[in-house]
């Protein structure tokens, strides 16, 4: 699609050259043609929206071609112009010359040059194009490149003296938030959709998108005119109404510097874990300390009904840092509330008690009902915590033992990736391996190694794929495919972004 403003004081000369562009240009491309009377009437137009060819007569009234493309020119350097005038005005046409004015169509018009000379500047906007494509695909695989290396933890300053990306890296400071997307099963890497093009068109504003694994990508994001929710609800819809997928999505607080990206990953999976508790809530917003309380939330506070359960849930999964992180959230709720009866209050973490009881069988009936008498006989909640507290020293000491056992599980899941990181690998697959649910397996996971299991298979992937490149001959396809990626063209985009070169380059 070319846009074209024809400008010439007389109807007729406007109309012929609608016509000529319509004659020879209509069945090869797509035109959308507009007309002024002068050059003041373009100009407004101009100001407003831009063109890529205009196409101006020279002498009109209130305004004049020259002084038409003497304001116009400097604004829009990409458009291309043509000026169409007669002998005694080519002196004029030299004037336009010096603004970078190259095509000259003399009247009356003839079609043949008319037709070289449109042809010509639309070769022309092509290359422009091309260009500028190239030079973004360029830009963004270093932005890639180097956000990649600054979520991994690698400093701006090492960085900047490996790559020389110093502007790149200031690019990347002018970004504000940073929202993590993830699926529960592979998603990104079965399709290569270019989702950076579609999010800025979509959001209308500067973002920047980073696939990380099948699972999860990044979109960096400036100050915009929406909501952080806003934005969040419009990416989420977006997969919903493309794919049928509906993603969890943590957006984060307002990232201080470059050096934050990787403290901030971090932070988003850690909110996303959440989801492991209430798979219903998709979205998770972080939130700066509470003036207010001097308190730091990452999520607000669930109901009693919400708490209750995720208790209950980290008890069947023997997750004792959640469970007096909730435990620990009950408590704060109510002593920030200070609006709930004593005896709603007694009977909330009477419940919760019972619960602790299924899980220690060292405990006698007998010891639960002396407990929860003494807990209805507390007159401040500090009693009543004291009670709950020395039941969780108890289940601390049940819980080490299953821990012990859960490290011998991810060792075998550890040797069982070394052992098959060839083969197709999945969270559901693995899981099975272990007799675990596959949300479970992927929560102690990253507990027990700091990283997210979908992660550490990447990781695994490429390192092998590097040694492969440097002590033997295959093809770079039969090296994707005997570390796992049956997609090669996915494979050279997931070396590239780890080590910050494609395979071909590094093996050299």
């Amino acid at each position: 699609m070319y846009r074209i403003l024809v400008v010439d004081d007389e109807r007729i000369e406007r109309n012929g050259i609608k016509m000529l562009l319509k004659r020879f240009f209509a069945k090869e491309m797509q035109l959308e043609v507009f007309e002024a009377a002068n050059g003041k009437t373009a100009l407004e137009f101009l100001e407003r929206q831009p063109v890529d060819i205009l196409i101006t007569d020279v002498k009109m009234p209130f305004m004049d071609g020259i002084e038409l493309i003497q304001t116009i020119a400097p604004k829009r350097r990409e458009m291309k112009i043509a000026i169409f005038s007669g002998y005694s005005e080519f002196e004029y046409a030299k004037i336009a010359m010096q603004y970078g004015v190259k095509n000259y169509i003399l009247k009356p018009v003839d079609p043949k040059e008319f037709q070289n000379t449109i042809l010509n500047m639309t070769e022309e906007l092509e290359k422009q194009k091309e260009d500028q494509l190239q030079k973004d695909k360029q830009n963004n695989f270093m932005k890639e490149y180097i956000l990649y290396s600054l979520i991994n933890g690698v400093s701006a300053e090492e960085i900047e003296r490996k790559t020389g990306g110093i502007l790149e890296c200031k690019m990347l400071e002018s970004y504000q938030k940073m929202f993590l997307i993830e699926f529960d099963q592979e998603f990104f890497g079965k399709t290569e959709e270019d989702f950076n093009r579609y999010f800025q068109e979509m959001l209308e504003e500067s973002v920047f998108y980073l696939n990380l694994n099948p699972q999860q990508a990044i979109v960096l994001r400036k100050e915009g005119k929406r909501t952080d929710q806003e934005t969040a609800e419009m990416l989420s819809k977006f997969f919903q109404s493309h794919y049928g997928k509906n993603p969890y999505i943590a957006v984060s607080r307002k990232l201080s510097s470059i050096e934050d990206f990787s403290v901030c990953l971090d932070e988003l999976e850690a909110l996303l874990e959440r989801r492991f508790y209430r798979p219903d809530i998709h979205t998770y917003l972080s939130e700066q300390e509470s003036v207010e309380t001097g308190r730091t939330h990452s999520v607000q506070v669930p109901d009693d009904d919400i708490l209750t359960k995720q208790i209950h849930q980290d008890l069947k999964m023997k997750d004792l840092d959640s469970l007096k992180e909730h435990v620990a959230c009950l408590e704060e709720k109510y002593y920030m509330a200070q609006g709930f009866s004593q005896v709603y209050v007694k009977f909330i973490f009477s419940n919760i008690l019972k619960d602790f009881y299924e899980e220690l069988p060292s405990k006698s009936e007998k010891d639960l009902t002396k407990d929860i008498e003494q807990l209805y006989r507390a007159t401040t909640l500090n009693e009543i915590m004291d009670v709950v507290k020395r039941n969780l020293k108890d289940l601390e000491a049940v819980f080490g033992q299953s821990k012990t056992l859960l490290h011998k599980e991810i060792e075998s899941i550890k040797q069982y990736i070394y052992d098959h990181y060839g083969e197709e690998l999945s969270v559901e697959m693995l899981a099975e391996k272990v007799y675990m649910a596959p949300s479970y397996l992927s929560h102690i996971f990253k507990k027990e190694t700091g990283l997210n299991l979908s992660r550490f298979i990447k990781n695994y992937r490429m390192e092998m794929a590097k040694k492969k490149l440097e002590t033997t001959h295959e093809k770079i396809v039969t090296i994707s495919y005997s570390v796992g990626y049956q997609n090669v063209s996915y494979f050279c985009q997931n070396f590239r972004e780890y080590f910050g070169v494609t395979p071909q380059k590094f093996r050299g």
